[in-house]
């Protein structure tokens, strides 16, 4: 049977994706054999250092409470609000991945992992530099390499060009899945609860 690419479009700092974290990997878990996975970063938020307005820190809270009442058993740490300093910017944490990949293309996920732990669960700020260095430490990752990675103008195109790729393909949302094989494409349906949803379309795009 012929091989086909799945293509996952995420921010490490979108709320949606720490969501959908769990069901993701149900999913994951379940694909069948050949069924290749692609992990590309759609850059949610461009770098900046002005503190979150307030109408943003609102909008954001109330989507963390909209995610609690949408996917059962996901809970968000509001300490984070009051512990830390918000800024609307996920590239560095998008960087962070891209230079954790760079020790290793399993780290790209543990990362993210990371991140979704740190920001969402113990209210800490994956905007910040220091933050990000501290994952990557806690990850066992070589501390010099991934502080050097992650200030290169290399690892900044290489997001820029996933963030190019990521809106080739059509996508505007994250989390996002695409199917790909032998010059065709279709966009997996996300269901944040229930993986099987998800498998069927999947395996039908297969034929």
């Amino acid at each position: 049977m012929t091989n086909a690419s799945l293509i996952y479009v995420h921010d490490p700092m979108c709320s949606w994706c720490f969501g959908f974290s769990k069901t993701f990997k149900s999913l994951m878990d379940s694909l069948p054999t050949g069924v290749k996975v692609k992990r590309l970063l759609g850059g949610l938020a461009t770098d900046s250092d002005e503190p979150m307005s307030a109408a943003t820190r609102h909008m954001v809270r109330q989507n963390w409470q909209r995610i609690e009442q949408a996917i059962p058993g996901v809970l968000f740490n509001y300490d984070f609000w009051d512990n830390c300093a918000p800024r609307r910017a996920t590239y560095p944490a998008c960087r962070a991945v891209i230079a954790a990949r760079q020790q290793g293309d399993a780290f790209d996920e543990l990362m993210t992992h990371k991140i979704h732990q740190a920001y969402y669960q113990e209210a800490r700020n994956p905007s910040d530099g220091s933050t990000l260095i501290e994952l990557a430490v806690e990850m066992g990752l070589d501390q010099k390499i991934f502080s050097d990675d992650l200030a290169t103008i290399q690892t900044q195109q290489t997001l820029l060009d996933e963030i190019n790729l990521v809106r080739s393909l059509g996508v505007n949302g994250f989390p996002s899945l695409m199917m790909e094989c032998n010059g065709r494409s279709e966009l997996i349906h996300i269901n944040y609860n229930q993986a099987e949803p998800m498998l069927r379309q999947i395996k039908a795009f297969r034929g």
